[in-house]
């Protein structure tokens, strides 16, 4: 048997360089625990006293720290502000502030979103109701600064009223009873006026002119509503203006000229209204002048005597 040769391999290890590049992960890690810490003791330094504590209780309870504490403790330049915060309850909501002119831009744009709601409900009814059917082309329904206005005008051969006369026809009544039930609902206060044309009143009687009958119409126009149950303190102007606007101002003597017109007022209509009426309107040095004045005493002692008349 021959013999086989030996064959001896020899494996050459190749030389890290100083034990290869462990060292560097491991060093990566250590430089990395001591900026950590050195920014921990930076942050400990920085802090005020009631921030340590926060600091405190985060790492005693961090459960507990998340639910009612202060996500914050620290303010790093940027982080929201240190407020302590010593549970859920102690913690009053902040108020929600709106400026005036917000507030005020807010009714108004209710309010306008509410008159729109009331004019579709009106038209819905325009449609539904029998009766408002056949006077349909009688109603006209507008938005104005004012407010919803609704205008009862008389036609030809179906007028609202008897000529000369504030007695309301029965269908007018029928009318005005079906616009009381919508208008019952609103809380605006109503402003009703009555028209005419610019016939003149009966010469017999010159007492009694267009003016005392628009406003005795329009009375009648205010009973009637209240009668199918709009609240009397609802009405918040009734006027008569005779023929001074007239519907059709080419034709004075047109019959759409003589009407009732009802309009839902607005709350700035409404203050406006009651501003220009009211006491307030006067300087508060001229209201409290005439509080304190006592011109029944002046009148007596204004008087003359009656032995001092030269007769």
């Amino acid at each position: 048997m021959e013999d086989r040769p030996i064959i001896v391999k020899r494996v050459k290890k190749k030389g890290g360089g100083h034990h290869g590049g462990a060292w560097k992960v491991a060093f990566a890690d250590f430089a990395m625990a001591l900026m950590a810490f050195f920014l921990v003791m930076w942050a400990i330094n920085q802090a005020t006293p009631e921030q340590k504590e926060d600091i405190s209780r985060y790492f005693s309870d961090p459960v507990g720290y998340e639910e009612g504490g202060n996500p914050n403790p620290v303010d790093l330049g940027g982080a929201p502000a240190v407020t302590r915060n010593e549970g859920p309850s102690d913690v009053a909501p902040e108020p929600l502030s709106l400026k005036e002119d917000q507030v005020k831009e807010m009714a108004e744009s209710v309010e306008r979103r509410q008159t729109q709601e009331l004019m579709q409900e009106l038209d819905q009814k325009l449609e539904e109701s029998e009766t408002l059917q056949e006077f349909k082309d009688q109603l006209l329904i507008d938005i104005t600064d004012e407010g919803l206005r609704i205008q009862i005008v008389d036609r030809s051969q179906r007028p609202m009223f008897d000529s000369g006369g504030d007695e309301l026809k029965p269908y007018s009544q029928d009318i005005l009873f079906e616009l009381a039930e919508p208008l019952a609902e609103v809380s605006n206060k109503l402003s009703i006026t009555g028209h005419t044309d610019r016939t003149p009143f009966a010469e017999r009687n010159e007492q009694y002119t267009n003016w005392e009958l628009s406003a005795d119409r329009a009375n009648a126009a205010r009973r009637t509503l209240v009668a199918g149950g709009v609240p009397e303190n609802h009405i918040g102007r009734v006027v008569g203006l005779a023929d001074s606007v007239l519907f059709n101002k080419e034709e004075p003597q047109a019959p759409v000229n003589r009407r009732i017109s009802i309009i839902v007022l607005t709350e700035a209509a409404r203050k406006a209204m009651e501003e220009r009426e009211s006491a307030n309107t006067a300087d508060a040095e001229d209201r409290e002048t005439m509080a304190n004045d006592d011109w029944m005493e002046r009148a007596r002692e204004r008087q003359v005597d009656e032995s001092e008349v030269n007769w």
